[in-house]
């Protein structure tokens, strides 16, 4: 009777729990799902993050690429429905900033994310910002002799009228900015006509404005150069691929066509001003900022393509522009200019400087900082840059001053002062010791300084003039044709 149970038993099927297993995570796919909401986080709100970019550098036809760190500063989407974006190298000037897509953007890697500034920040930094009664007052009291009856500066900083002239005798309006204006705290117009007065230009550069270049070239003659900053053009000539300048009125045009319209009656072949100097190929022009207000307007937005320190302003009246040219059977193709207040309490011989792109590195830029200390010469005083000078421009300056005073050390038979040193050369004091120092030419010995030429120093100014001998681009003192301008208190009334 039992064998028989135990078989009936063992015939049915046992019935076994069973355990139903989790997937266990590993580290990896931890690191995945993090690093996919970095990516979503970052792709919500991506202006101001900060992460590693491929960036392409191009070296004697080699193509080289390397990943560097950048802030996004702006993205779009291309016609292609692609995404991009505006991208600022940490460690590289803005004129590398560049649209990139977003293939080239390093995700491995953990991406910086914008602080959030507390209320309280804010309000101190409104308060700091604020100018107190006694700067006001301190500017109120320098000689400035602003007329009473000059234009205002524009209260909305997002959207300035410019008061452009186009070839039609109307004006044209300049948006800096697309958003609500904005009026700015603590920025009277006092302050800003003493931060703009040696702009030479148009309207006030603001930083949040000017972060993306809204200009990928320009084509300009025979030569098509990428931009390397923002400038406020007119909304309509902006955001377009290639923006057609006419190279000797200067005006602009979204199209090619345009452009050959505009040459085929514009009868202008050389700057708008009187030729002060010829020598060979290369003449200068000076130009009225009250005469030719649309020419030098025009050349002051082109010069901000340029220039990243560059404000921009409405009013060119107070400025005289020196315009650089070369001559050949077409016409006198402008290469750089230098503009100058007509009336400098601190005299400054030069506010502005450039020299265009597909000029450069080819001795122009000395040249124009040459025909600027003749010009000084010629009026008896000594004369500086307008500071904050930009860093293509240092070098060019210190350059400059370096070959100039080595120069004059080297051909002087007995002992000089710096003083005499300036009144040869019409560089400042501060400047001549400026560039003694960086050149570690300055020495106490017994108990005096002294001048001292390192051998290197001396076997760079041989080299440097064996080049500018080559190159044969020397300003001819007795080429200029030039006697300084004098101008009754009337013609200065917008100081």
């Amino acid at each position: 009777m039992t064998e028989s149970i135990d078989n009936v038993e063992s015939s049915q099927p046992m019935e076994v729990d069973t355990v139903k297993t989790e997937p266990v995570s590993t580290p990896a796919d931890t690191q995945n799902t993090e690093q996919a909401a970095q990516v979503q986080k970052f792709l919500a709100a991506p202006v101001n993050c900060k992460l590693f970019v491929q960036k392409i550098t191009h070296s004697k036809g080699v193509e080289e690429s390397e990943f560097r760190k950048a802030e996004i500063l702006s993205s779009r989407t291309t016609n292609t429905n692609d995404l991009e974006f505006y991208v600022h190298y940490t460690e590289f000037n803005k004129r590398l900033d560049e649209w990139v897509s977003i293939k080239r953007l390093d995700f491995d890697r953990p991406i910086e994310f914008p602080v959030k500034k507390s209320k309280t920040d804010a309000q101190k930094k409104e308060r700091s910002s604020t100018p107190s009664s006694s700067i006001n007052r301190k500017n109120l009291k320098k000689k400035v002799a602003f007329d009473e009856s000059a234009p205002s500066t524009p209260s909305a900083v997002d959207k300035v009228v410019l008061g452009n002239e186009d070839e039609h005798g109307e004006t044209v309006e300049m948006d800096a900015h697309d958003d609500d204006d904005e009026e700015p705290s603590g920025f009277s117009k006092v302050n800003e006509i003493e931060k703009l007065r040696t702009s030479g230009s148009m309207t006030q550069s603001v930083q949040e404005i000017a972060r993306v270049k809204n200009l990928n070239k320009i084509q300009m003659g025979q030569h098509e150069v990428e931009s390397w900053y923002f400038s406020p053009y007119p909304v309509e000539y902006a955001y377009c691929d290639t923006l057609y300048i006419c190279e000797f009125c200067l005006c602009y045009y979204v199209s090619y066509k345009q452009l050959t319209r505009h040459r085929a009656r514009c009868q202008l072949h050389h700057p708008p001003g009187n030729e002060i100097y010829r020598h060979e190929e290369i003449s200068f022009f000076e130009i009225d900022g009250r005469k030719q207000k649309t020419y030098c307007r025009n050349l002051c937005l082109l010069s901000k393509l340029f220039l990243d320190h560059k404000t921009l302003y409405y009013d060119v009246d107070p400025f005289l522009f020196y315009c650089m040219t070369e001559r050949d059977e077409k016409g006198y193709h402008l290469i750089g200019y230098f503009s100058k207040e007509k009336e400098s309490s601190e005299n400054y011989n030069v506010a502005c400087i450039l020299t265009l792109p597909q000029y450069q590195r080819l001795g122009y830029g000395r040249l124009l900082i040459a025909f600027s200390y003749e010009l000084s010469k010629a009026e008896g005083r000594t004369g500086s840059p307008e500071k904050p000078l930009s860093d293509l421009g240092l070098l060019s300056y210190r350059a400059y001053w370096t070959e100039t005073i080595v120069e004059v050390l080297l051909n002087s038979t007995e002992e000089i002062t710096i003083e005499e040193i300036s009144q040869r050369t019409s560089i400042t004091t501060q400047d001549i010791l400026h560039t003694l120092q960086n050149i570690g030419a300055l020495k106490y010995y017994r108990g005096q300084h002294i001048i001292c030429l390192g051998d290197k120093v001396v076997e760079q100014w041989r080299r440097n003039d064996e080049k500018k001998r080559r190159r044969k681009r020397v300003i001819v003192p007795g080429k200029l044709d030039w006697k300084p301008l004098h101008f009754t208190a009337s013609q200065l009334r917008f100081l």
